[in-house]
């Protein structure tokens, strides 16, 4: 930065960029979320819990280790994670190697709700994401979004899992 130059100082291709980037940041939680709501009557946060169940073993996490995979504060997990018991999709249940922790354990139904909501969750992906762009500007997403997630935290969050 020189001298005279602010940290508030955006503009050009820096505002531009940053504009970009905000702007989907602000737009497409809400694009991704409109199917699943209309269809299942499911936030993309809550079929990202579905999700994490459903990838996990036993079908189950402790409400602690799915609060950071989702990076959410066990406030707005609980309230999303007692929508979905309501409905019968997950239940809670003490943690039996830690009476302190409470388990989120996928139910039969919740199973089932995850199975129908994939596809036209993953319609949505492409749709508004991976079709939209080459595959060499998928391979630069992926690095580009490393980086900044990188900057934010040292955590790793969630990784898609390696082909086999």
């Amino acid at each position: 930065m020189d001298s005279g130059e602010t940290a508030s100082d955006l503009d050009g291709d820096d505002l531009a960029t940053w504009a970009s980037l905000a702007t989907v940041l602000e737009w497409l939680p809400p694009a991704l979320d409109a199917p699943l709501l209309r269809e299942f009557e499911l936030t993309h946060f809550e079929y990202g819990i579905l999700y994490a169940l459903t990838s996990s073993k036993g079908r189950q996490l402790r409400m602690s280790v799915l609060a950071g995979y989702a990076n959410s504060t066990i406030s707005r997990l609980s309230r999303a994670v007692s929508r979905l018991q309501s409905r019968g999709l997950v239940e809670r249940r003490p943690d039996p190697a830690d009476g302190r922790s409470m388990l989120v354990v996928l139910t039969a139904s919740g199973t089932r709700l995850f199975e129908r909501a994939t596809p036209v969750h993953t319609a949505s992906v492409r749709h508004l994401v991976l079709d939209v762009l080459t595959a060499a500007q998928r391979r630069q997403l992926r690095e580009i979004t490393g980086r900044i997630q990188r900057a934010v935290t040292a955590d790793d969050g969630w990784r898609a899992p390696t082909p086999s």
